[in-house]
């Protein structure tokens, strides 16, 4: 029977189809590993799956039995590929689980900032509205998406899907290629500049690499219309976010919603936590991808990962 091991379950929560990984196997479960176990609990094992986990070279030298990493993740920069690669060690990731996951919580969170359903659920459960002498209350203002130009910035899977949901609202939608190679025929290419300077709404849905990292600055943001929000559900590191804090503070930009973070979990002096008026910033913890279906649907397909290598083997 092929040993496996899964070593921070704790990144994908309680899933009830794991069972599909364990009829491939005996499988042995981690909620976390921290560096210093991660030899220790491979040891003997042919499939390691792992999240955040990170496979040396160093680790992976000292597994004589390991053939397979399966990546429960889209990213794969926490694997040596070289030493993989050139030791007969197989490394497979998952693709595509999280998009309508994130396209819905990207939507979650502009409506948020934009209506600003938290002022007035409060103003209701205050007793102000019970005392009011008017049937309505308007006093925090918000405006419709209609109309607005969304600019995307990545338009991969999951900028398509926002994309779509966008033109659903009656949108425009506008995009930057952080490549400089990708083209649609549904919708204009601009350059990053004139994407920030005509955007009611920026939307980052892009990888964090060299071209990708610090993106996002004070100097661009003040190119970007005071009344315009920005969103990063892409990587942290995309949007500087002591510059995103000063900008907030400056009024340079209305709002933003934040799902990634340089450092996860937050750093607690990050300057985001520390907003004159925290109600301008939305900040989740990397959860946009998360949806019981997503994290079903990972599990699904590391399994036929693992199966596919068995059947090859």
């Amino acid at each position: 029977m092929t040993n496996i091991v899964f070593l921070d379950k704790l990144t994908i929560g309680k899933v009830d189809n794991i069972k599909l990984i364990s009829k491939l196997g005996r499988l042995d479960t981690y909620e976390s590993t921290g560096p210093e176990q991660v030899v220790e609990r491979c040891q003997g094992k042919e499939v390691v799956i792992v999240n955040k986990v990170e496979m040396s070279a160093a680790v992976m030298k000292q597994l004589s039995d390991l053939k397979l990493i399966c990546v429960a993740a889209t990213g794969i920069n926490n694997v040596d590929l070289d030493y993989a690669e050139n030791n007969g060690i197989e490394v497979k990731n998952v693709a595509g689980y999280s998009t309508d996951s994130v396209a819905q919580l990207t939507f979650t969170m502009l409506l948020y900032l934009v209506n600003k359903p938290y002022y007035y659920d409060s103003y209701v459960k205050s007793g102000a509205y019970s005392r009011s002498k008017s049937f309505t209350h308007h006093n925090e203002p918000f405006w419709e998406l209609k109309g607005k130009r969304l600019g995307i910035i990545g338009l991969g899977t999951i900028g398509r899907q926002v994309a779509r949901i966008a033109e659903s609202f009656g949108m425009e939608v506008i995009f930057y290629s952080t490549t400089g190679r990708n083209n649609h025929i549904s919708y204009k290419r601009f350059e990053l500049d004139d994407l920030l300077k005509s955007s009611d709404v920026v939307s980052i849905h892009a990888p964090l690499n060299n071209q990708t990292r610090d993106l996002i600055t004070y100097k661009k943001m003040k190119l970007m219309r005071p009344c315009a929000i920005l969103l990063n559900l892409g990587r942290g590191g995309i949007v500087n976010e002591k510059d995103l804090a000063r900008a907030l503070n400056e009024n340079i930009i209305a709002a933003a919603g934040i799902d990634v973070m340089e450092n996860e979990p937050i750093n607690a002096n990050n300057p985001m936590l520390k907003l004159f008026d925290k109600e301008k910033i939305l900040i989740t913890p990397h959860m946009a991808w998360a949806s019981i279906e997503s994290r079903e649907l990972l599990v699904e397909k590391i399994a036929r990962n693992i199966d596919v290598y068995l059947k090859s083997r």
